[in-house]
């Protein structure tokens, strides 16, 4: 009875582990849908077809930037939406009134029994460098529900996957030493927009954001410091209220922390390595930061372009960080936000490494310098080619609004029913579809690089390490490869069953998609990595599968008839 009844306890701890909480964005319900979505179903239920088994790929057709890479993102929400579809009382009645009045009230009947305990959803992992025609889910149920489930996927997964992608490409030119700040919160479309932004360049690269409600959804590290406004809000040391700060040890105080400030002014204004540099500071300024260390003494980062850069702004900011450093406190750095961002960070340097020098201050000369202004993956290379001491970047505009490239293009295609395979035809080659149910496999070389991602019918045989296999392109039937895989990774695994005794992947947690992110983007062959004509990497399917291709092809394309 004991042991029935640890099992019992055991089995209900299991099974409260795998509740999956609804989609973070409240608005992600049933109803964040097209219309045509729900004339299908109800197209489908009128003809008795809405039950019969279908399966559909969700992928996209074309990396984004002028890349060969794509990071695969969003899959959680879908596993999230899906977990938790179910249409409520006023979601029906607002269809009811959207519908044409000729719909039968079976229909509305049926759509209160709907939830998505027959789907099964086969991904990739989320966090992935994914590529063209490869599918990033298989979805498979009712044809009816899975279409239900086409739109709001779509809008899951494109978004994400562009800005984690814009993400990795930023943090790829910017390198691996740099702090990368997301600061795109004010620029977003919208708050749904930047929150996912946030969520999104995290797992693409990104150390922090700005963004304060994103950081308390997903655990990410937030960063930020002052505005122009804080600094030009000061006019007089007067407005400064309580002047003391105690030592970081707690041992003494310091009564007037402004007149230490002045007196490292003084002193690096008479600098023997300094003289000339700079005359009369900004008052106010000094004043300001004076403010913002007293307020946030161990946390002291100053942006110091308000006035004047190297005039005002950095002795400005180094009389305020060495009255710190007389208190035990290490100032963390200066922000640059307009200006010769290159010209302005090596002078700060210089500056910061002279006072090292000449007063003795330990680590002064690697006082972290972050820049901003409008940054994107143009200016973070130029950046690099003219040469500078940037240690962060803050990146706003051009990563979260995914400048660069509006939209990703996944689509969802049904490729089987009934155990039928079905296919897409279009005179444009890129869209037709490839059929059937397939099983996806990433072949790594001797290296240890990926040398192609490889499809193949669901009842083929499973690529071996150390066998020949011939990779044939879909479409073109010149272009085909043998390949000896060192490695073989299956890419599609099952993370929503559909029935719940079946093992299912479990969602990771997002610093485990992150740590993906960056270990694959790290696999990756450097030429398919490069910002400039970079290689294409290699999309193929199994020679079996490309016979069935095009007889299917050419079996459903009508035939032409000349007069």
């Amino acid at each position: 009875m004991e042991a029935a009844g640890a099992n019992g306890q055991a089995k209900t701890e299991q099974n409260q582990r795998s509740v999956i909480p609804g989609p973070t964005n409240p608005m992600v319900s049933p109803l964040l849908s097209d219309l045509y979505q729900f004339t299908m179903a109800y197209a489908y239920w009128k003809a008795g077809k809405h039950n019969e088994r279908a399966v559909f790929d969700l992928y996209f057709r074309k990396n984004p930037f002028g890349g060969e890479y794509t990071i695969f993102a969003g899959l959680e929400e879908c596993i999230r939406l899906i977990a938790n579809f179910k249409f409520t009382e006023e979601e029906i009645a607002f269809i009811r009134a959207t519908l044409p009045k000729t719909c039968e009230d079976g229909f509305y009947d049926y759509l209160r029994r709907i939830d998505c305990s027959d789907v099964e959803v086969y991904s990739i992992s989320e966090g992935s460098v994914v590529f063209p025609k490869v599918p990033l889910l298989r979805v498979e149920g009712p044809v009816a529900v899975v279409q239900l489930l086409e739109t709001p996927f779509l809008n899951l997964i494109n978004y994400a996957s562009l800005v984690a992608t814009n993400a990795s490409r930023h943090r790829f030119v910017a390198g691996k030493s740099k702090l990368l700040l997301e600061f795109g919160l004010r620029r977003a479309q919208g708050p749904d927009g930047a929150i996912g932004a946030s969520k999104y360049s995290y797992i693409g690269g990104f150390d922090a954001t700005s963004n304060v409600e994103a950081g308390r959804l997903f655990g990410i590290p937030i960063r930020g410091t002052h505005s122009h406004a804080f600094v030009s809000s000061f006019m007089s040391h007067d407005e400064i209220m309580e002047k003391s700060l105690q030592n970081r040890d707690g041992s003494s105080t310091c009564e007037d922390f402004f007149s230490l400030v002045r007196t490292w002014l003084s002193k690096l204004k008479w600098s023997h390595s300094l003289l000339g540099i700079f005359g009369e500071t900004n008052q106010s300024e000094l004043v300001a930061f004076t403010s913002y260390a007293l307020a946030f003494p161990s946390d002291f980062l100053a942006l110091v372009d308000t006035y004047d850069v190297m005039r005002s702004g950095i002795p400005n900011f180094c009389a305020v960080a060495l009255a710190l450093n007389d208190l035990g406190y290490k100032a963390v750095g200066i922000r640059l936000d307009s200006g010769d961002l290159a010209y302005l960070s090596c002078e700060a340097r210089k500056f910061f490494c002279t006072i090292e020098k000449e007063f003795g201050v330990q680590d002064f000369g690697k006082t972290s310098i972050t820049a901003s202004n409008d940054l994107n993956e143009e200016t973070l290379d130029a950046l690099n080619k003219q040469g500078h001491e940037v240690d962060a970047f803050g990146i706003g505009t051009y990563l979260v609004t995914c400048y660069a490239q509006a939209a990703l293009g996944c689509v969802f295609k049904l490729v089987e029913i009934n155990n039928q395979p079905r296919i897409k035809l279009s005179e444009d080659i890129s869209k037709v579809s490839i059929p059937c149910k397939k099983r996806c496999y990433r072949l790594y070389g001797k290296e240890g690089f990926p040398l192609v991602d490889i499809m193949t019918g669901e009842n083929e045989p499973v690529p071996k390490v150390g066998e020949r296999i011939l990779c044939r392109h879909p479409f073109s039937e010149s272009k085909r490869a043998y390949v000896v895989p060192q490695h073989v990774e299956e890419l599609l695994k099952c993370f929503w069953p559909g029935n719940p005794d079946k093992k299912r992947e479990e969602l990771p947690p997002l610093k485990e998609i992150r740590n993906r992110c960056v270990q694959q983007l790290e696999q990756m062959r450097p030429d398919h990595m490069r910002r400039l004509n970079p290689t294409p990497y290699k999309v193929s399917v199994s020679a079996r599968l490309y016979d069935f291709i095009h007889f299917l092809w050419l079996n459903e394309a009508p035939v032409g008839e000349l007069q």
